[in-house]
């Protein structure tokens, strides 16, 4: 099993990076050497992949919903809770 990477030596991703990145990934919003420093850490760690793998299928269960369906309170409440998140 592959360990994961936490040293960000050499240009190569962390998996806390990735974590971070993944929507960009996703909605394809990723300059060219970021999305190829993104594919060789999630192909090479296996926890990234399975993580990875794991938010594709979220997404693809759920789909989408349009910002406006959202009740702005609940918006709201969502965007403090990542905010804060983000900054652990």
């Amino acid at each position: 099993m592959t360990e994961p990477n936490v040293s960000g030596e050499s240009g190569n991703l962390t998996c806390e990076e990735l974590v971070e990145l993944v929507t960009d990934y996703l909605d394809g919003a990723m300059d060219r050497d970021t999305e190829g420093r993104f594919v060789l850490h999630a192909t090479s760690c296996q926890g990234c992949e399975t993580y990875l793998a794991q938010f594709r299928e979220t997404v693809s269960a759920i789909g989408s919903l349009p910002p406006e369906s959202l009740d702005p309170k609940i918006r709201h409440d969502l965007l403090t809770a990542f905010r804060g998140w983000r900054g652990r």
